[in-house]
């Protein structure tokens, strides 16, 4: 398969979710809660059928590639090529008819992010990187993605989609960042690391995130320009606690912080 081959399958991967996705947006739809005690993390009907319908088209072209994803587990991890599959990153922003969600969508070689792809159907956008370079399409036309410069954390922009869901002592981590930026935003989920590579963002600070929360966006934030780590500095691959920026200058001021 040729690299433009790919791209067009890719691009068939994320059609068909959101074709399956968008009839379920901002309407009346059952939503199931798979959290624990104390912890909503709700899915749809949309997250289920979207999987389904990717992994699908993922067996008939791939036979031998793994996929790994959100609802549906993990089929033949060990391939040399694995798919990791998010097919609603931000239920919470969709269940709340808010736009701040997207498609993640990430192969992986020998466990490395070689392609990652961020799909919004309801605003036809698509961010997509390979680590060399990034590139978005949308009803602006197309274009390439980079981050912008940004000197210190007293210019920056940063987002997390909730403190709330932090722990104690990584909010009092983060509330140190924040004191620190020039303005701070909640929400966006998958979506704020897409205005990152894009340079409307400065700085992404999460924790709890698993590999099918971040893999797709790795190429897309280091395709762009910018780093992405774990608050340790860390390769990020795994999830967990991790920084994104547009700026090695405002990233490590925010690990600093950080680790405080």
């Amino acid at each position: 398969m040729t690299a433009v081959d790919f791209a067009v399958f890719v691009d068939e991967l994320a059609g068909a979710a959101g074709e399956i996705i968008l009839p379920f947006f901002r309407t009346a739809l059952s939503v199931r809660d798979k959290g624990g005690p104390g912890a909503f993390d709700p899915v749809t009907a949309a997250d289920h059928a979207a999987e389904t319908a990717m992994r699908a088209l993922i067996r008939r072209q791939f036979p031998s590639h793994g996929i790994v994803g959100e609802e549906l587990g993990t089929e033949n991890p060990d391939a040399e090529y694995v798919w990791y599959l998010d097919p609603i990153d931000g239920t919470k922003s969709f269940i709340s008819g808010m736009p701040a969600w997207g498609t993640l969508i990430a192969l992986t070689r020998l466990g490395h992010p070689v392609f990652g792809m961020m799909d919004q159907p309801f605003t036809r956008e698509r961010f997509s990187g390979d680590g060399a370079a990034a590139h978005y399409r949308g009803p602006a036309g197309k274009r390439d993605l980079r981050v912008r410069p940004c000197a210190s954390l007293a210019e920056a922009i940063v987002f997390t989609t909730s403190p709330r869901l932090m722990n104690a002592a990584d909010r009092l981590a983060f509330g140190r960042v924040e004191d620190a930026a020039l303005l701070s935003r909640y929400g966006g989920d998958c979506y704020a690391y897409c205005m990152l590579a894009a340079g409307h963002v400065d700085l992404v600070i999460e924790t709890g995130l698993k590999p099918h929360d971040v893999l797709a966006l790795i190429p897309i934030i280091t395709g762009a320009g910018g780093v992405i780590t774990t608050w340790e500095n860390g390769p990020p691959h795994a999830g967990g606690s991790l920084v994104a920026a547009g700026d090695k200058r405002v990233h490590a001021a925010a690990l600093g912080l950080l680790s405080a």
